[in-house]
């Protein structure tokens, strides 16, 4: 009884390693905080001229994201759906037996016992499995252009929080865009975002009432034994 104890608990420790603690998210988070005020500020003009490289306004073109620091709309257009379907069975018998010849006209044996041996197995193993899964996001988002790479990519981060009287609601996303996907009216779809992190998601008293606890996941992870 000690030895399943002790057993019982050494695999409740082992559970416990595999089930991570959920990071709590929290506004203004630095990997989605709009770029700083002050490397936003036109570098000081060396030539004397009033144009300023990457700090001009066409009077004939779309005002569209080009820069670091420009707002940008990130319109959701997401859409998966995934079937999986296996099945897989598998039987295997066997029968195997053994009479002890006669020696000199007798069965070698001891007290009616003799050395006849048979054997029977029968294997039988069947398993199926389905899924099915759908997802979908529309709306849309504002965010700012954080960087601008050496080949032009543009790249983008933000996020938006909604309070309630339940608690908070949260949508970030971050990624890179090409500057030829933005649209004239300064809108980029948001599977055209590279590299996409998109997290959409609360936090509070109603966020928490629909996840499980650390002991029902503990009872959920693959190290339960039962």
């Amino acid at each position: 009884m000690k030895r399943l104890i002790t057993l019982s608990f050494a695999l409740t420790l082992a559970a416990c390693s595999t089930v991570t603690p959920e990071r709590d998210v929290f506004p203004n988070d630095p990997d989605f905080a709009p770029v700083s005020s002050q490397s936003l500020e036109a570098p000081p003009s060396n030539t004397g001229s009033l144009f300023q490289p990457r700090y001009s306004i066409g009077l004939y073109t779309d005002q569209q994201a080009t820069k670091v620091g420009d707002i940008i709309t990130v319109i959701f257009d997401e859409q998966y759906q995934s079937s999986k379907s296996a099945e897989t069975s598998a039987d295997k018998s066997s029968n195997n037996s053994m009479s002890v010849p006669n020696v000199l006209g007798t069965v070698p044996g001891w007290k009616n016992l003799t050395m006849d041996s048979e054997t029977a197995n029968d294997r039988q193993f069947s398993g199926k499995g389905e899924a099915d899964r759908s997802n979908s996001l529309s709306g849309q988002i504002s965010v700012t252009v954080s960087d601008i790479l050496p080949n032009g990519v543009l790249r983008i981060r933000g996020e938006k929080w909604l309070t309630l009287s339940e608690g908070d609601e949260y949508i970030r996303i971050s990624g890179m865009i090409r500057p030829q996907d933005i649209t004239p009216d300064n809108t980029v779809a948001s599977s055209k975002v590279a590299d996409a992190r998109i997290s959409f998601g609360g936090r509070g008293n109603l966020n928490n009432s629909t996840k499980q606890g650390w002991a029902d996941r503990i009872f959920m992870s693959p190290w339960w034994p039962f």
